[in-house]
């Protein structure tokens, strides 16, 4: 990856990887993925959303890779990850699955964390025995299961059908998005960040969205614009936390809300004040801290706990 695709120095810049390997996904997509920390620690998983790569988890890499093993992977056509002429929810699913098995030994749990279309990711992959057998929990970051388009803010008009078609439109344009110039940075801080978002988080982010592929950001818009994962939150049965910012445009905090209120085994919802859609960047500590606070719970106190155990705590 270009040095010019993401921060070259300080907390954004991606640290080293311990190690790099490559998921095979059920079409043959090639995922690549990396591992941070130490490899006997507790394991978490992290799925970055649209148009970000393994970059945009720097932050709370660094800080969970001191007592975690922290497995990262660049979604398809993201980062190292070579495009494909697939893009659906499937192939999410198929490629968090891939991930799953190529990182993670037969029976090992870990904490799954996606953000935004990573978050999507794990909720279309509920269900799927790679879940059952390897999520000891989940985070839920920034994101939404349904009505995307219909509920960003991202366009300022009321809500209706003309905010929602402009919305797609803006949203799904073929444009390249050019260089980094300051006035990018202020438009892409308006749609994507709270408003008291510092200039080195500005700058990583934009290096990273930039360096998306025209024809991948185009799209991955398009299963965005569409999506629709209602049906499969009953099967996230994991204990799952929701984290999102009050000042997120692309997934307002309606959805975390939503979510919260609709996943089964809800374990905290947690607002961050004046925070956008960006929160590992915008607010990687208490990113991490959600993480950190899953992996005690359910890695360290209850390392082997089973499917079986899950329905017979569910049962009356």
């Amino acid at each position: 990856m270009s040095r010019l695709t993401q921060a070259a120095a300080g907390r954004y810049a991606p640290p080293a990887a311990r190690r790099e390997l490559v998921a095979v996904s059920a079409d043959g997509a090639r995922l690549h993925v990396e591992e941070h920390g130490d490899p006997d620690a507790p394991p978490v998983v992290l799925a970055h959303g649209w148009t970000c790569s393994t970059a945009f988890w720097a932050a709370p890499i660094r800080d969970l890779a001191a007592d975690h093993r922290v497995i990262a992977y660049d979604q398809r056509g993201h980062g190292r990850t070579p495009a494909t002429s697939s893009y659906s929810t499937t192939a999410l699913a198929d490629d968090l699955a891939a991930v799953l098995r190529a990182a993670l030994a037969p029976g090992e749990r870990a904490v799954l964390a996606g953000h935004s279309m990573g978050g999507m990711t794990i909720m279309a992959a509920a269900g799927r025995p790679e879940l059952d057998e390897h999520a000891a929990a989940v985070l839920l970051c920034s994101t939404g299961s349904s009505r995307l388009a219909a509920e960003a803010r991202v366009v300022p008009l009321r809500p209706g059908r003309l905010r929602t078609r402009l919305t797609r439109a803006l949203l799904g344009s073929r444009a390249p998005l050019g260089p980094i110039t300051p006035p990018a940075r202020q438009v892409l801080k308006y749609a994507t960040m709270g408003p008291g978002s510092a200039p080195d988080k500005v700058e990583a982010c934009a290096r990273i969205v930039h360096a998306c592929p025209t024809a991948v950001r185009h799209g991955w818009s398009r299963v965005l614009a569409d999506l629709d994962v209602d049906a499969r939150l009953a099967a996230l049965t994991a204990p799952t936390a929701v984290l999102g910012g009050t000042a997120d445009r692309l997934s307002p905090i309606v959805h975390a809300r939503r979510l919260a209120a609709a996943l089964p085994r809800c374990v905290g919802l947690t607002e961050l004040a004046g925070m956008g859609h960006m929160t590992p960047v915008e607010a990687p500590e208490a990113v991490a801290g959600a993480i950190r606070d899953l992996a005690r719970r359910y890695l360290a106190d209850h390392p082997q706990e089973t499917r079986q155990q899950q329905q017979e705590e569910r049962t009356p």
